[in-house]
């Protein structure tokens, strides 16, 4: 019975995690982009700022 409430509680934090995760992203907030291309490694050239000296 214990394992059963142990699993109850880990999944109920999963899916709060995830339901905020996709709150996140209709959002527009991400945690693999904080919209500053000057630091993004992913970012085209011609994005980066001139102080970027990647």
């Amino acid at each position: 019975m214990g394992t059963f409430i142990v699993l109850l509680l880990v999944a109920g934090a999963a899916a709060l995690a995830i339901r905020q995760m996709l709150k996140d992203k209709k959002a527009g907030k991400s945690l693999s982009c904080g919209g500053d291309c000057s630091r993004c490694a992913g970012c085209l050239p011609e994005q980066k700022t001139k102080t970027d000296h990647r």
